[in-house]
């Protein structure tokens, strides 16, 4: 029984991108929509740094091993963090990434969350966009309008597994 739910949207994680500028309104856009994602104590731990510039761009890519589709798409969201804000900051981040993918879904635009990793790669990438510490730049995200993926097999693996997987009840029975 469905109780009148809807399975959402799938969003998936766009790693092909059209030759289409995205505009600095939309960037805008999309960072307001995510400036209200809640955080531990409303302590609003990020940054954000678009960037446009193809080189730029290049660089960033270069600091982590899936870090690739910000090379390709016309823009990048680059997230910094405070890393002396405490333990909940990385999850936070998390919390106002996936708030970030869902508004750039919304407004027609793909994304692809990548880590710029091991630490000294995300203390580069925050100089690249000039922040020192204690702000790091862990994440980017790639944006652009989507392009249909080339032929051939993903190395990526798709779909997901069953709720029964994922899932362990414990307490008293179902109800019904």
């Amino acid at each position: 029984m469905d109780h009148g739910r809807r399975t959402p949207a799938a969003v998936r994680a766009t790693r092909h991108f059209a030759d289409r500028p995205v505009t600095r309104a939309d960037i805008e856009a999309i960072v307001d929509a995510a400036r209200w994602t809640g955080s531990a104590r409303n302590r609003q731990p990020w940054r954000f740094v678009s960037v446009t510039g193809h080189a730029l761009r290049q660089r960033l890519a270069a600091l982590g091993q899936y870090a690739l589709p910000i090379a390709t798409a016309p823009a990048a969201l680059v997230l910094l963090s405070d890393s002396s804000s405490g333990r909940d900051t990385e999850f936070d981040l998390g919390r106002v990434c996936q708030s970030l993918v869902l508004a750039a879904h919304a407004a027609g635009l793909g994304s692809c969350p990548v880590s710029l990793y091991p630490e000294a790669n995300a203390v580069t990438a925050a100089a690249m966009v000039g922040y020192d510490r204690p702000w790091l730049a862990n994440h980017a995200i790639a944006l652009g309008h989507p392009a249909p993926a080339p032929p051939g097999r993903s190395a990526i693996p798709s779909g997901r597994k069953p709720v029964p997987e994922l899932l362990t009840h414990i307490g008293e029975p179902d109800p019904r």
